[in-house]
C-alpha cells in the first residue's frame, strides 16, 4: 500500500471545510442596501421630482467617500460589531396613514399636537384647537410634497442642517421613505408640548427617517420624542435568535431669531435594535436650544448632535443620559460650533453602565475667530456599576478667539462613590436602595427637564426598571481610571 502525501490530505480537507468569514472589524458597517439601486428604488416610490432624486444621490455619494470617523480624536472609539444588519431592508414606500388617525379622542392629555408612526404607518395625527388657530403644522413629508413641493424643497435640499461630514446622516438622507414636518409661526408661543412617538422593531426591517423642525421668530415650542419597540423594551430580556430591527433617525432644526425650543427625546428600544441618530440645529441672533436626551435601549447607539450658534445672543443647552446595560454599545458624540457673538453652550453628558455595557461620550466644542464673548463648557461623566462595564469621556476644545467669557470642561469616570454609600446607609438605607437613590439621582437632570409630566413619570419608571433588570453586579468596579476637571 502506498500512503498519500501528508500535504495532499490536508488540501483536501480544507477544500471541503466551509470557507471562514472575515471577522467584522469594529468600524464594519454591515448594511448591504446602501447602494444607488435602492436609492433609485425609494426616489421612485415616494417622488418623481428630479431634484429630489438629485439630492438623493448627492448624499449617497457622500456617503460612499466618508469613512464611519473622520475626527482623529476618535477614530479609535467606534465599535459597530453588535450590529448585525446584512438581511435588512428598508421601506421602500412613503408611510400610509391610517383610517381615524386625526380623531381627537388620540390627543394625549396636556399635549399641544401628536403624532405615532407605527413602522412604516401613521397610526395618529392629531392637533389641538389650540394649535390649529395658531397656525402651527405638523404633517408628515409625503403630505407636504403633495401640499406645497417649493416648500418641501427649500427645506430639504442640500441636506437642511445636516453636516456634510458625517456617513450616517448622509445615509439618511439618500434612503429616507418619510417624515415629520413641524413647523411653528412667527410670535405663536405654545404652552404645551407637541408629542411625536416612533413605534418600531421588526425583524430585519430599517426604517429611515427624517424630522424637520422649523420655529419662526419669536416663538416658543416644547417637544416630547418617544421611541419604543413594539414588543418590548430595554429592561426585557431578549429573545434568542431574534433578527435585529434597524432604524435611522435625524431631527433637522431651524430656530428663528429670539425663539426657544425644548426638545425631550426618550429611546427605549428593545435590545434586538441597532438605532442610529443625528440631532442637528442652526441658531439664529437670540435663539435657545433645549436638548433633554435619554438613551436606555438598543444593542448598538450611534448618536450625533450638531449645534451651530450663528446668530449673536444665541445659546445651547444639552444634557444627556445613557443606562446601559447587558453588552450595549452606546458612541454618544457632540459638536458646539460657536460663531455669532455672546453665545452660550452647556453641554452635560452622563452615562450609568452595568454588566458588560458601554459608553463613548465625545464632544468637541469649536470656538471661531468671530464669536467674542463664548461662554462654553462641556462636561462628561461616567459611573460604573460592574467591573465589566467600560466608560470613556473625551471633551475637546478648539479655540480660536481668546475674547471668551469661559471656556471649559471636565470629565470623570468611577463606580459610586463609597462616602455617599456611606452616608445613606447610616440613616437607614441597605445598600441597595443606597445605590438605587444615587443612581437614579445621577441621571435626574434629563428627566427634570421633560416637559410633559406623564412623559416625565414613564422615564423615572423605565429608569427603575432598567435598574431592576441589570444583572445585580453593581459592587465598584476593582479599578477605575478618572480624568480630571480641566479649564482652559
Amino acid at each position: 500500500m502506498t500512503a498519500r502525501p501528508e500535504t495532499e490530505v490536508v488540501s483536501k480537507a480544507a477544500a471541503a471545510a466551509p470557507a471562514r468569514k472575515a471577522p467584522q472589524a469594529p468600524s464594519d458597517l454591515t448594511l448591504s442596501f446602501v447602494d444607488e439601486s435602492s436609492v433609485r428604488g425609494v426616489a421612485a416610490a415616494t417622488s418623481a421630482a428630479e431634484w429630489l432624486l438629485a439630492d438623493r444621490l448627492a448624499a449617497l455619494a457622500a456617503f460612499d467617500a466618508l469613512p464611519i470617523e473622520t475626527n482623529q480624536l476618535y477614530t479609535t472609539y467606534v465599535d459597530l460589531r453588535n450590529a448585525k444588519l446584512a438581511a435588512a431592508r428598508p421601506y421602500a414606500a412613503a408611510a400610509e396613514t391610517a383610517p381615524g388617525a386625526a380623531d381627537a379622542k388620540l390627543l394625549p392629555e396636556g399635549a399641544a399636537a401628536y403624532v405615532e408612526l407605527r413602522e412604516n404607518r401613521v397610526a395618529a395625527l392629531v392637533l389641538s384647537d389650540e394649535a390649529r388657530d395658531a397656525g402651527v403644522i405638523l404633517e408628515t413629508l409625503t403630505q407636504l410634497r403633495a401640499r406645497d413641493p417649493d416648500l418641501l424643497r427649500q427645506l430639504l435640499e442640500g441636506g437642511c442642517a445636516l453636516p456634510e461630514n458625517d456617513k450616517l446622516a448622509q445615509m439618511t438622507r439618500a434612503l429616507w421613505s418619510d417624515g415629520i414636518l413641524l413647523r411653528v409661526p412667527n410670535g405663536v408661543r405654545l404652552e404645551r408640548p407637541v408629542f411625536m412617538r416612533w413605534i418600531v422593531g421588526a425583524p430585519n426591517a430599517a426604517l429611515l427617517t427624517r424630522t424637520i423642525i422649523s420655529v419662526g421668530e419669536d416663538a416658543e415650542v416644547s417637544v416630547v420624542e418617544e421611541q419604543v419597540s413594539k414588543d418590548h423594551g430595554s429592561g426585557s430580556v431578549e429573545a434568542p435568535g431574534v433578527a435585529q430591527a434597524f432604524f435611522a433617525g435625524t431631527t433637522e432644526v431651524q430656530v428663528g431669531p429670539g425663539s426657544t425650543l425644548s426638545f425631550a427625546g426618550l429611546q427605549d428600544f428593545s435590545l434586538s435594535q441597532v438605532a442610529f441618530q443625528h440631532r442637528s440645529a442652526v441658531l439664529e441672533k437670540g435663539a435657545t436650544v433645549r436638548w433633554a436626551l435619554a438613551h436606555l435601549g438598543s444593542r448598538v447607539v450611534r448618536s450625533r448632535i450638531d449645534n451651530r450658534l450663528e446668530g449673536k445672543g444665541s445659546a445651547v443647552e444639552q444634557a444627556e443620559i445613557v443606562f446601559g446595560s447587558s453588552d450595549q454599545i452606546f458612541d454618544l458624540t457632540s459638536y458646539t460650533r460657536h460663531i455669532g457673538e455672546d453665545t452660550t453652550g452647556n453641554l452635560l453628558s452622563k452615562g450609568a453602565l452595568a454588566d458588560r455595557s458601554r459608553v463613548y461620550m465625545k464632544g468637541l466644542a469649536t470656538i471661531e475667530h468671530t464669536a467674542h464673548g463664548t461662554d462654553s463648557y462641556i462636561g462628561e461623566f461616567g459611573m460604573l456599576l460592574s467591573r465589566q462595564a467600560r466608560s470613556v469621556a473625551i471633551p475637546s476644545l478648539e479655540i480660536d478667539q481668546p475674547d471668551c467669557r469661559r471656556v471649559a470642561h471636565a470629565s470623570a469616570v468611577g463606580p459610586i462613590d463609597e462616602t455617599q454609600l456611606f452616608y445613606l446607609e447610616s440613616r437607614g438605607l441597605d445598600p441597595e436602595e443606597a445605590r438605587r437613590a444615587i443612581v437614579l439621582g445621577y441621571l435626574e437632570p434629563v428627566v427634570a427637564r421633560v416637559p410633559l409630566e406623564s412623559a416625565r413619570e414613564r422615564l423615572r419608571e423605565l429608569l427603575e426598571a432598567k435598574w431592576d433588570a441589570r444583572s445585580g453586579d453593581a459592587r465598584p468596579a476593582a479599578s477605575a481610571t478618572a480624568a480630571p476637571a480641566a479649564v482652559a
